[in-house]
């Protein structure tokens, strides 16, 4: 891809109207400085004293956030927050981003706020440290009527979108957004509008998925084919081709180091390595990197391989960012290309 053709995918940006569905948690970072470090006189614990609050949103949220560094023109947020502090942190997070509509957000006392809260130790001329992370879920089944609510967001968005994305980041089936009844209302949207693009991802894999794209890693395509866990390229090749035969959409793998791959049910294969390392690097936030970069290219009219080079140079970007759940704009990709 050229510098030109760069130029005119992503100056269509603006125009997008992207939907993302999916678990939005609230990222929330504590900044520990350790030469303040004491301890309880109540317990004789050490006492970890934090000097800095950050939060933002993550999870589907990551996504959202490189769609809004990206310079998206419209980004429907469809999701729940909890009517809890968390909540408002999220809500507040969600509504500062440039693009962002919560028409079609939730807060409904009857869930908890997905909640990840980072412990940093943070040191002058050191990487930050995070220590053991204290998560906030939602153990039960999502309510019915929350469900349907979702569910009606979904249908009347899937008229005007240039493009879904499904983001499933609970651990429990049921808990989250993306329930057994709402990929049924996604396969009756992708038989009645084939032409809209919706990517899927699942952190519990996409077994049972309708037939959308599917963005998934080297190890869950591995479980979702029953194939052995350590993949060759050319039998990912394989293995990505077949499933995009199978449900008549591309298939996109993650492989880590070894870059990204792209299957079409018409058979075309794309690999495109990973850029090399520039230091240090956090590996968190990369695939959702991949998924923003993916969904928003392929939106503006990029093809397989164009939309691939995009996502490696986003995710390359991400990884070098410490400390963070990181994101790639325009700028960022364009220096690359």
């Amino acid at each position: 891809m050229n510098r030109q053709r760069f130029n005119a995918l992503t100056a269509l940006y603006p125009r997008l109207r992207i939907a993302v569905v999916g678990d939005f948690c609230l990222d929330r970072y504590l900044e520990i400085d350790p030469a303040r470090s004491e301890t309880s006189i109540e317990t004789g614990l050490p006492v970890h004293n934090v000097v800095g609050v950050r939060s933002q949103p993550g999870a589907a949220g990551t996504i959202l956030n490189n769609l809004v560094a990206l310079g998206i023109g419209e980004i429907l947020p469809v999701g729940f927050a909890g009517d809890d502090g968390e909540g408002f942190e999220l809500r507040r997070a969600l509504q500062a981003r440039a693009g962002v509509k919560l028409d079609h957000f939730l807060q409904t006392a009857g869930r908890r706020t997905f909640t990840y809260c980072k412990p940093l130790v943070i040191e002058s001329g050191k990487e930050p440290v995070e220590l053991n992370r204290l998560d906030s879920k939602n153990w039960t089944p999502t309510p019915a009527d929350v469900q349907d609510q979702l569910i009606k967001s979904v249908r009347a968005l899937a008229e005007t979108a240039d493009a879904i994305i499904l983001m499933d980041q609970v651990d429990m089936a049921e808990t989250g957004v993306v329930t057994t009844k709402l990929l049924d209302a996604i396969k009756d949207i992708v038989a009645n509008r084939p032409g809209l693009l919706v990517m899927a991802d699942s952190r519990r894999g996409l077994k049972g998925y309708p037939a959308v794209t599917f963005k998934m890693n080297a190890a869950e395509l591995s479980a979702l084919t029953g194939a052995a866990n350590t993949l060759a390229i050319e039998e990912v090749e394989l293995l990505a081709g077949s499933v995009a035969r199978r449900h008549g959409r591309t298939v996109f793998v993650t492989l880590a180091e070894r870059g990204l791959l792209g299957a079409t049910p018409t058979g075309q294969v794309a690999h495109v390595p990973a850029l090399p390392l520039r230091g240090p690097i956090d590996i968190v936030g990369a695939g959702d990197s991949v998924t923003a970069n993916l969904s928003a290219s392929l939106a503006a009219g990029a093809n397989l391989r164009e939309s691939l080079e995009m996502a490696a140079i986003a995710s390359s970007v991400v990884i070098h960012q410490l400390g963070t759940t990181g994101v790639a704009t325009v700028a960022d990709i364009g220096a690359f290309v």
